[in-house]
């Protein structure tokens, strides 16, 4: 491995994660060790606080910002605790490379820096979160990155909307809040019969269920706001580079690719992109979100059982006109959901009401489900989408992006099942209901 890559990432011994990958999600998990050993034994990675670190000649300075010796030099490009936090993600999924940032929507602004120019286009669905779609339609659309929406659940319409300036597919793995799901493997098939990366925001299903990788997934972008914090408790983004993708058919990418082989996207990510936006994720959001790492499975069974549990007892009121849950039977989505993600796609639902006015009113009325924004709390959090979210956007758009004013979203937290449905039960019985 090249010494100008090992700077960026603590790698620890290949027999020992020969070894780790016998086990399972949570052993492996609670035993990535760290790249130097505590000088207190401490059994929790130090949270390293320092924004610049001392060099004992100018030589060693020197080779260390050319990349030539592995050395931590300032802390908006590497700092040791958040090397950790990327390394345990690296060994849960088997990434070539991690990247940590201050949010979901960093993320996601960093990746598409990395591949785009002037006059490319990207391929993807209206059904996006709003703030994402605002992000390349509003933002990056100026700048000549031109946007392209086709439903990603038809390959031959996909396959039409990609020509030599396509520079990805971008897909979110089970949408928010439409909830649709995308049967990656044929969306990835088309990816690969075109050359060009699929990327995908898994942030509804963590990776703890879903291995994205094995969908074809080249670079995958998490929002650790959500399960991974552990009971939000701190804003960050990953970005999973797979090392998957021949980046030498990238206009932007293909010299580096020619330095770097399949590293290219990472390293001119890491050399030219977050570095100079100040995007890297800060260490106590990093030692927070290890800690939040070492309880993500059990949390997500719990919540993604009671949002499933919710979703059946949800279509019992009479206030309720409809559920979208894709882990239901009913559901369009629940084939390929469950062929995907299991018996659990996410902690996430929603439900539609008569009217805005209804959804206000039920949503005014609840007593342990709390009126916020964010998903994947420890607490239950509900939202009226189309007023919020997507309040800003237009009428039709909303429409085109399939939001309705009649949508309630709910994120299910860990609390008792009866309780937070005789909370929603309750909820139902509003005037003129």
């Amino acid at each position: 491995m090249p010494k100008q890559i090992i700077m960026y990432f603590c790698r620890v011994d290949h027999k020992l994660y020969h070894s780790m990958n016998q086990q399972n999600f949570e052993t492996k998990l609670l035993n990535v060790p760290y790249e130097k050993p505590d000088v207190y034994h401490a059994l929790s990675v130090p949270v390293y606080n320092a924004v610049a670190y001392e060099f004992a000649t100018a030589e060693e300075m020197e080779q260390t910002f050319c990349g030539q010796i592995p050395r931590y030099y300032y802390s908006r490009i590497t700092n040791p605790t958040v090397s950790y936090f990327e390394e345990r993600i690296r060994a849960m999924t088997g990434a070539l490379n991690v990247t940590a940032s201050n949010s979901g929507m960093a993320s996601i602004s960093d990746v598409l820096m990395t591949i785009a120019y002037a006059g490319a286009n990207i391929v993807t669905t209206g059904n996006l979160f709003g703030n994402t779609y605002s992000l390349m339609k509003n933002i990056f659309a100026p700048f000549g990155l031109e946007l392209r929406l086709c439903d990603l659940n038809n390959p031959a319409e996909v396959q039409s909307h990609i020509d030599e300036h396509t520079i990805a597919v971008f897909v979110e793995t089970i949408s928010n809040p439409q909830l649709e799901v995308v049967d990656l493997k044929a969306l990835s098939a088309v990816c690969r019969a075109s050359n060009v990366p699929l990327i995908a925001d898994t942030t509804v299903i963590p990776f703890c269920v879903f291995d994205a990788k094995s969908f074809g997934v080249n670079i995958e972008v998490v929002s650790s706001t959500k399960y991974i914090s552990g009971g939000a408790t701190s804003t960050g983004g990953l970005i999973l580079d797979y090392g998957t993708f021949d980046w030498s058919r990238s206009k932007v990418l293909n010299t580096w690719h020619e330095k770097f082989g399949a590293e290219a996207f990472t390293m001119r990510m890491r050399k030219e992109i977050s570095r100079s936006t100040g995007s890297y994720m800060t260490p106590q959001v990093a030692y927070m979100q290890t800690l939040g790492l070492e309880t993500l499975k059990l949390r997500f069974d719990r919540q993604a059982s009671t949002c499933l549990e919710l979703a059946v007892r949800l279509q019992t009121l009479p206030a309720v006109q409809s559920v979208n849950y894709p882990g239901l039977k009913d559901s369009p989505f629940y084939a390929i959901s469950a062929a995907q993600f299991g018996k659990y796609p996410g902690a996430l639902l929603t439900f539609d009401l008569t009217s805005r006015a209804a959804c206000f009113a039920f949503i005014n009325r609840l007593k342990i489900i709390r009126r916020a924004t964010n998903m994947f709390d420890n607490r239950s959090l509900i939202i009226h989408p189309a007023s919020t979210i997507y309040g800003t956007f237009s009428a039709e758009q909303r429409k085109k992006m399939n939001v309705s004013e009649q949508t309630i979203r709910l994120s299910v937290g860990l609390e008792s099942v009866d309780d937070l449905f005789d909370d929603l039960r309750q909820a139902q019985h509003f005037e003129g209901n």
